[in-house]
């Protein structure tokens, strides 16, 4: 079984994945083959597009160099190469799905994807809690709405809710979180 997690930024789509790894789901990234390519870390792969430059995964590196591979590709690249990485496992989560061919491509594998939202003002406190390196370009409310808005221009990630199968709201309590994706995992796994 495949699951796609959907969402904006810090909405809680790695901590959905997370709960589904702890019950046995692998766990990878869309953007997982882009670090690894930039990277060129590319040993878990039996086929990678092509290998760039070496460089640091930054994130407008790996906004950059994703949109270059989907345009060259197709945009369902990045689902390709995360399925292709975890080819072993038997069940897998995919954190960070971020178009609708993304979408697509989970469900013609007989997927399922979830959407994950919260309000921007609670995304922002939770990104300047993470302090990921990716995100360090953030140093205010206003660099993330200025982020937020050009991932959604850029993604339509408001546009995908409706091609979700599930939704969760993630404004309450890590518990709260836990029990309503506990209750997708029992929906899906009755369904594999």
């Amino acid at each position: 079984m495949i699951v796609g997690v959907v969402g904006k930024i810090a909405a809680g789509k790695t901590t959905v994945a997370k709960f589904f790894e702890d019950k046995g789901f692998c766990r990878v990234s869309c953007s997982d083959p882009l670090i690894d390519l930039l990277t060129h870390n590319v040993s878990d792969y039996s086929w990678i597009p092509e290998l760039p430059e070496k460089a640091e995964p930054t994130r407008e590196r790996l906004i950059e160099f994703g949109k270059y591979l989907k345009e060259k590709y197709g945009g369902d690249v990045l689902i390709r190469l995360a399925v292709d990485k975890k080819r072993h496992c038997e069940n897998i989560v995919i954190d960070g799905v971020r178009s609708r061919e993304e979408i697509e491509a989970i469900k013609q594998l007989g997927g399922k994807v979830i959407y994950v939202e919260a309000r921007p003002e609670l995304r922002f406190e939770r990104l300047v809690k993470r302090k990921a390196s990716k995100d360090k370009g953030i140093r205010s409310f206003a660099d993330f709405k200025e982020m937020d808005d050009a991932e959604e221009r850029l993604y339509h990630t408001s546009e995908l809710k409706g091609l979700a199968d599930y939704l969760i709201v993630n404004e309450g309590t890590l518990e709260e979180l836990r029990e309503k994706v506990e209750g997708i995992i029992e929906d899906v796994a009755g369904k594999v």
